[in-house]
């Protein structure tokens, strides 16, 4: 599956979940948002929640943001890095996030970044529309 796939599926879970919220305020749709209730009401929104598991080990993981807005990908890679393609990043540069390195490909790996999943980052960037508080997360590559 592609960033650009996995995105868009993301994207109309999070609509179908939100669709279920209507009349909420962002409070309750930030509390609904919390792994625990997650787990128990939408089983299908993450892969993970078949066994209980979460993405990172915080105590108060919100799955609203479960991609970063700070998140940056291309599908077909932004640039080489001594020939590997480097096909995401950290737009903020996290001092917890890293890079994982194949034999031709660089990720981001946010595993070890709670940024997102905090209340009060949720809360400063709040949209009730996921794709508009993502759009600057898919990098579109130059037509040729």
């Amino acid at each position: 599956m592609t960033y650009s796939q996995w995105f868009e599926m993301q994207g109309n879970l999070h609509a179908e979940v939100m669709k279920k919220l209507e009349g909420k305020t962002q409070e309750e749709i930030i509390e609904y948002f919390r792994f625990e209730n997650m787990v128990k009401n939408e089983p299908d929104f993450c892969p993970l929640y078949k066994d209980n598991k979460k993405c990172h080990d915080y105590e108060k993981l919100n799955c609203y943001f479960c991609a970063c807005p700070n998140f940056r990908f291309k599908d077909d890679g932004f640039e080489k890095q001594d020939g590997k393609t480097l096909f995401s990043v950290c737009s903020i540069k996290s001092r917890d996030g890293s890079q994982f390195i194949g034999d031709d490909y660089i990720h981001q790996n946010c595993s070890g970044c709670i940024v997102p999943h905090r209340d009060k980052y949720i809360k400063n960037h709040f949209n009730k529309n996921w794709f508009e508080a993502m759009k600057d997360v898919k990098v579109f590559s130059e037509t040729k």
